[in-house]
């Protein structure tokens, strides 16, 4: 049964059932986008690090992730609007930027340390200078999205996800030792070391991340702008149960290919790296590079490959999602279904963000302090943007007839306390 419960029991005569590549869309993007190269670098740690035992925790992501996601899906569809329009029309204007505007350092230090392994693994596999990749593939991640028309941007997309089969791929060049895997997978491992618990910490807020929030709902809504026959739920409730459907299958599919895909990393790492005792592992460029004498050449060609491809993927949208929360909250035309010429502000922020973000390549940054800060400012972020989230989605004055009810509310408020927890974990582990 529905989470969600309609008081207009009136139904359209459905279509023919779309394939399923068709289906999938906002919660497939938004859950491969999710292993980005910065993802990968902690996934890689974790395995590198502590072997198999940390792999319970994909296990309780999943879940929680998949309910949040579902949830600012659930937003973007019935109100017609991005995650931050809704704020903008629920709270005051400081609130959108006091969130929006961490949101976007976050974002953009992310895309630039995401751009610098995209770099580094071009080198790897081609060799030349890695700051001229840099620069080509955030040139190419800027005209990706301004050039393509919105539903040829989305197919691409949707293909780049693919990009994630090349870690699964890897599951079948390295030994893995299936008993360990399994115990830590299915029994949680609690260690006094606060280096574990610093780790636990950095796989929670790495698969729960704020401009996963902010990019579902707008995508969301922005495929109401490409199909004329749709409208936003709280006008057309009669379409509530195909859109309940399709999101909750497209969301739940997402997430767990992203969990998916961090358990193998995981095991990988385990498999080689951590059985080889290599656990100085500090980006996902790294693992690669040290895979290589363990498990051969093509793990070491299909790891760095996916590092490109997840990268493209990642980089507009993290781009994007910063774009559509700053744009949303200072209330500007947005959406990249809108020409150019028609979201001038939109365009420019996502243009700039990732120019800002190629530009911190080119300084003495070390990226793995900038990914440390971008993960403190994005653990922070997330919690009170989870909980105006979880306001947002049970207000019956924004959502109707369509605020989220039953389990999906519960597993919504228990994400909320597990972030805040780790957050306060994280703390914790700094001063440790």
């Amino acid at each position: 049964m529905s989470d969600y419960q309609m008081d207009d029991k009136s139904e359209v005569v459905e279509p023919s059932k779309p394939r399923i590549f068709e289906i999938l869309g906002p919660g497939l993007v938004t859950g491969a986008s999710d292993d980005d190269p910065s993802g990968i670098a902690t996934y890689s740690q974790a395995g590198a690090q502590f072997g198999y035992i940390a792999s319970w925790t994909l296990l309780l992501t999943y879940p929680l992730m998949a309910a949040v996601q579902m949830i600012s899906a659930r937003i973007g569809r019935t109100t017609g609007r991005g995650l931050a329009g809704s704020m903008a029309k629920c709270y005051p204007r400081w609130v959108g930027i006091s969130i929006t505007f961490p949101l976007l350092i976050a974002n953009v230090i992310n895309l630039g340390a995401d751009l610098g392994a995209m770099g580094d693994a071009a080198h790897l596999l081609l060799s030349g200078n890695s700051l001229i990749y840099v620069a080509a593939f955030g040139i190419v991640c800027i005209l990706l999205q301004v050039l393509l028309k919105y539903k040829r941007y989305v197919a691409v997309l949707k293909w780049l996800s693919l990009a994630l089969l090349s870690y699964i791929a890897t599951l079948f060049v390295v030994h893995i030792d299936w008993s360990a895997l399994t115990r830590g997978l299915l029994l949680p491992t609690f260690k006094t070391d606060p280096n574990y618990w610093s780790m636990i910490v950095a796989i929670f807020g790495t698969t729960i991340s704020p401009y996963l929030f902010f990019w579902q709902a707008s995508q969301e809504a922005e495929d109401l702008k490409e199909k004329p026959r749709q409208e936003p739920l709280v006008k057309h409730p009669q379409e509530a149960k195909r859109a309940d459907t399709r999101i909750t299958l497209d969301t739940l599919i997402g997430m767990a290919a992203s969990n998916i895909v961090a358990l193998a990393i995981i095991t990988t790492t385990a498999a080689t790296l951590n059985k080889a005792g290599a656990t100085n592992i500090e980006s996902s460029v790294d693992a690669a590079k040290a895979i290589e004498p363990l498990a051969g050449q093509f793990a070491k060609i299909i790891f760095a490959t996916g590092i490109i491809g997840t990268g493209l993927l990642a980089v507009p949208v993290l781009a994007g999602s910063a774009a559509y929360a700053v744009g949303e909250a200072a209330r500007w035309k947005v959406g990249l279904s809108r020409e150019p010429s028609e979201a001038k502000a939109f365009y420019t922020t996502v243009g700039l963000a990732t120019v800002v973000g190629m530009l911190l390549n080119f300084t003495p940054i070390p990226p793995m302090k900038a990914l440390f800060w971008s993960a403190v400012i994005n653990g922070v972020v997330a919690v009170p943007v989870m909980v105006i989230l979880m306001l947002i989605a049970t207000n019956r004055d924004v959502m109707k007839q369509f605020v989220i009810r039953g389990g999906l509310k519960t597993l919504g408020w228990i994400a909320c306390a597990i972030m805040f927890v780790a957050v306060i974990g994280m703390a914790v582990a700094a001063f440790m």
